[in-house]
């Protein structure tokens, strides 16, 4: 009844059909002419089955899914493209068509993960504002961390903070290597300094690969590959992605061939270097002896015929030409043959200026034509190196990206976290790593392992979200090897980050803000495992009071007897305070708050024990809301909660702890 989703290239898939074992492989129809793809998998040991192509079409493939699993919308599922839904429909179809009875022991359908990764759905990647925050990249992890000074350093950081590590020796690897960069300022300050003299030695590797590079593609290649020469490290990690192929060929051969401000259009030449190629040299001095001579005829030309203001120009339509003006016609030589009559002037050649300019034009030709094809040879011979420079752009990008996290974790006093593969998480005055940048920031611990459920509550804008976030944030920085915004840290490795946080809704596709959130709720109870984190923000508040209730307690339930994660429950639903005392696991917490005088100051700190106020009304009279409608507010609660009878309040208590922060 086990149901797993997974894509990658060949080599990733072969791996885990040999980890599952398994017997069969069902591909479509039209997939049986790649006689090769067919052979490999044979040679797996697999029995190879075909399916009709129609079966694995989308529309018919989400049909299949969604009748099967009994649900609305393939969101709860966490699905990222389309491709796994056709791949998991048409292989539902095939079962269905082959065993003939109704799967009803396929209850669920989980994805698998590369295991030195960890995946993040788009979900949480937006949430933890990862890449693009609130206002844009500037409220984002990506725009904290990125200090990268390569285009290819910069993707590459992306591209980590959406797949952090999920393997022990490749995080302690990282991290060795940030900690290398945090003790020994002079590397890391002359790492910089070369990195600045590196271009995107990606692209430009791709474009010489495609054929479409020009002289100052090869160009920025070689300077760049000459800094990346002075790149060395003897330690760990770092000794690694230092350790490049054999390149100083293609330095040799740039620097004697290309020019270094040439052209950028092949088609007006200018490109090679005239010492790289004999001929080439010769028909560059064709071509500059015949201007030399076009310039003394002009001269010449002028003494002969008398005519001081003679020029001898040039135009890509009539070629070489001698213009004489209206008012010196009556001088002009029998030999002058007309060419073209404009309105103030007339244009003439002559036979020696015609031999001069056939000489020159088909120099020129041959110029352009020998630079393109020495070009095309000097791109060819640079081809036969590109596995090298590739592994190049790949180390080079990687050395960015570590420097990056070395160079903030100084400037931002970031701690190097212990991560093991304990079910604990320990962090003593955590910090949120964006939000400190731009507003003091009260530290705060948190200590929650697999089992445990904190539940969280305070007023709206105390900062639960905030401090969920911050959590969730370390973990995935430990995960990527970087240092973290804290005092100390202990991370067992986590296998996922689930989050919850936040309300909206989704008009385009028809589904309510409510709708939305039990998506991702489904996607979270689906795929969580007891080695997840998952944070859960005001679950249930899309709808009524008891339904909300009866959902976010549920939820707590399943997640504490089955899921068995790490699990932040932020919520104004005070009620759920009473699981504390139903399930050792799930403690109680409250984000501090002081009364003064019918007002509340913030005290941003995470204190033990539940709350039963949520202040909502005090935070309505800070936001501007009129103070007639405040003050009525607070009349209609008043009466509300002498009426309350909703299944007993939770009181909160003040404990000592909170008593010392007034």
């Amino acid at each position: 009844g086990e149901f797993f989703v997974f894509s990658g290239t060949f080599d990733d898939v072969k791996e885990e059909v040999l980890r599952f074992k398994a017997a069969e492989c069902v591909v479509p129809e039209s997939l049986l002419v790649d006689k090769d793809l067919i052979s490999k998998l044979k040679d797996i040991g697999v029995y190879v089955s075909d399916y009709s192509d129609r079966y694995f079409g989308f529309d018919y493939s989400k049909e299949r899914f969604l009748k099967h699993f009994e649900v609305f919308s393939l969101e709860g599922f966490g699905f990222l493209d389309n491709i796994e839904v056709r791949v998991a429909g048409g292989l539902l179809s095939y079962v269905l068509d082959t065993q003939m009875n109704s799967l009803l022991h396929i209850k669920k359908l989980k994805r698998l993960f590369r295991e030195d990764s960890m995946f993040l759905d788009n979900v949480a990647i937006k949430n933890l504002e990862l890449i693009d925050g609130f206002s844009g990249t500037k409220g984002s992890l990506y725009y904290v961390l990125n200090r990268t000074s390569t285009s290819m350093g910069a993707r590459l950081l992306k591209r980590w903070l959406k797949s952090p590590l999920y393997n022990l020796d490749k995080i302690s690897n990282r991290l060795g290597a940030v900690e290398y960069f945090v003790n020994n300022i002079v590397k890391r300050e002359g790492l910089k300094e070369l990195l600045k003299n590196v271009g995107d030695v990606e692209r430009l590797v791709g474009k010489v690969g495609f054929g479409n590079c020009n002289g100052r593609d090869l160009i920025g290649l070689r300077n760049s590959l000459l800094a990346v020469k002075n790149v060395k490290f003897e330690e760990g990690l770092l000794k690694e992605l230092s350790s490049f192929g054999d390149f100083q060929g293609v330095i040799d051969l740039i620097s004697a061939s290309i020019k270094d401000n040439c052209n950028v259009s092949l088609k007006d030449g200018n490109v090679v270097k005239l010492s790289y190629n004999k001929d080439l040299e010769e028909l560059y001095e064709i071509k500059f002896r015949g201007k030399k001579f076009i310039s003394g005829l002009e001269a010449k030309e002028r003494e002969r015929t008398g005519i001081k203001k003679l020029k001898i120009g040039f135009n890509r339509v009539f070629g070489y030409y001698i213009d004489v003006s209206r008012s010196n016609l009556h001088l002009v030589p029998d030999d002058y043959i007309r060419k073209q009559t404009l309105v103030n002037n007339e244009r003439f050649v002559t036979e020696a200026l015609k031999k001069e300019e056939e000489k020159i034009l088909s120099a020129e030709e041959k110029i352009k034509s020998l630079e393109f094809e020495l070009f095309s040879s000097v791109v060819d011979t640079v081809k036969e190196s590109l596995s090298i420079l590739q592994d190049v752009a790949v180390k080079v990008a990687k050395l960015d990206v570590l420097l990056s996290f070395g160079i903030v974790s100084v400037e931002n006093s970031y701690v190097k976290p212990l991560v093991n593969d304990s079910d604990l998480i320990h962090v003593v005055d955590g910090r949120h790593p964006v939000v400190e940048t731009t507003e003091d920031y009260v530290p705060n611990d948190v200590k929650v392992k697999s089992g445990e459920v904190m539940i969280i509550t305070g007023p709206n804008f105390s900062g639960k979200s905030c401090y969920m976030r911050q959590v969730a944030l370390i973990v995935l920085m430990s995960q990527l090897g970087c240092y973290v915004p804290a005092k100390e840290a202990s991370i067992g490795i986590v296998d996922r980050i689930f989050t919850r946080i936040g309300a909206s809704d989704d008009l385009f596709s028809g589904k309510s803000t409510f709708m939305v959130e039990m998506e991702e709720v489904a996607n979270i109870l689906n795929n969580a495992t007891s080695k997840s984190l998952v944070v859960l923000d005001e679950v249930g508040r899309g709808t009524s009071t008891y339904d909300g209730v009866s959902v976010a307690w549920a939820v707590v339930e399943h997640i504490y007897n089955k899921v068995k994660c790490k699990t932040l429950f932020a919520t104004h639903y005070h009620v759920l305070n009473k699981l504390e005392d139903e399930f050792e696991g799930v403690v109680n917490y409250n984000i501090a708050v002081k009364e003064k005088d019918e007002s509340i100051v913030f005290l941003r700190k995470l204190l033990k024990g539940g709350t039963d106020k949520s202040f909502g009304v005090h935070v309505a009279k800070l936001a501007g809301v009129p103070l007639e409608v405040v003050s009525r507010a607070k009349e209609i609660m008043d009466g509300l909660e002498s009426k309350d009878k909703f299944s007993g309040r939770v009181g909160g208590k003040v404990g000592e702890e909170q008593r010392k922060l007034f």
